[in-house]
């Protein structure tokens, strides 16, 4: 009696079991990298150089009031530098980077702020020189106590972004078993090609060729994706690793946004690997199952 009925279904199964397990594994390693990368661009870089621009604005408006800054309208700069300061704790605010302790931080920094401005301010209006001096200096341990607290929130901003660009331990297994699965998953699509062919008078069997094609090239192409998504990653990260001047800022964020400008398209692909999978996955019935079925009708050989 023949076995090729059997043989035939026992490799369909085969095939649908890899192409199953392979496309779940691959969407879970692949969304493990690809789900940091527009969090990354779109709040946690905005979040860190927002810190940045509050902390050069809070040095900047203290410089134009104790004389150590360029001489001119010195009341004007002070206030526009505190607005610059505000307006960049309101961005980094609403990037919410670190979640309730980054907000927690930023309220309390405002306060502090405001607390500041108004020594100044009690300077600016007091004759007295060495009264004067005292406020400022009242003034000047306060900008400094907000600019530690902007370090300390600077330095937790940038453990996630570095969480973010991280690739750990289960990530390195989940790919690995994302190669070994594909190459076994394309191989046993190769063999079940050859064995229909020699089983029947077809040469090729369409479906099983355009599913090998389309799962060999697929996952190469969402493993170079990944690689460059890592890369440009960690190159932003590189990029934030060190408080920037205010002159750097724009270039420092307008680098990160380079390097992940095709941060959208990667992600968007995650959703697509679960159809494409069960894409494959019938491509595979197609390819097999009526050769099942016309084999119940078939002699034996």
């Amino acid at each position: 009696m023949s076995t090729t009925r059997r043989d035939l279904v026992r490799r369909l199964w085969l095939l649908l079991s890899l192409g199953a397990v392979t496309t779940l594994v691959l969407f879970g390693s692949y969304r493990g990298v690809h789900d940091d990368t527009v969090p990354l661009a779109s709040s946690s870089t905005p979040g860190i150089l927002a810190v940045d621009t509050a902390k050069n604005a809070l040095r900047r408006a203290h410089a134009a009031v104790d004389g150590s800054g360029p001489a001119g309208d010195t009341t004007g700069e002070f206030h526009t530098q505190i607005s610059v300061a505000h307006q960049s704790i309101a961005v980094a605010a609403s990037e919410d980077v670190t979640g309730l302790a980054d907000r927690h931080t930023l309220q309390t920094v405002t306060g502090l702020i405001t607390v500041y401005s108004s020594w100044v301010e009690r300077a600016g209006r007091e004759a007295d020189p060495s009264l004067r001096g005292a406020y400022l200096d009242y003034a000047r341990q306060g900008r400094d106590d907000i600019v530690e607290r902007l370090d300390e929130l600077r330095a937790q901003q940038l453990a996630v972004a570095r969480k973010q660009a991280s690739f750990p331990w289960p990530l390195w297994l989940g790919w690995g078993a994302v190669a070994v699965l594909s190459l076994a998953w394309c191989a046993a699509l190769v063999e079940a090609q050859w064995y229909a062919r020699r089983r029947f008078r077809d040469a090729v069997q369409p479906p099983l060729l355009v599913a090998t094609v389309v799962c060999a090239g697929g996952v190469a192409t969402l493993g170079w994706f990944t690689v460059r998504a890592h890369s440009a990653m960690a190159d932003s990260v590189a990029e934030l690793r060190t408080p920037r001047p205010a002159p750097e800022i724009p270039q420092a964020g307008a680098d990160v946004r380079r390097n992940l400008a095709d941060a959208g398209l990667w992600a968007s692909l995650s959703e697509w690997v679960l159809v494409a999978g069960v894409a494959l996955m019938a491509l595979t019935v197609a390819g097999l199952w009526p050769r099942i079925a016309e084999y119940r009708f078939r002699g034996p050989r």
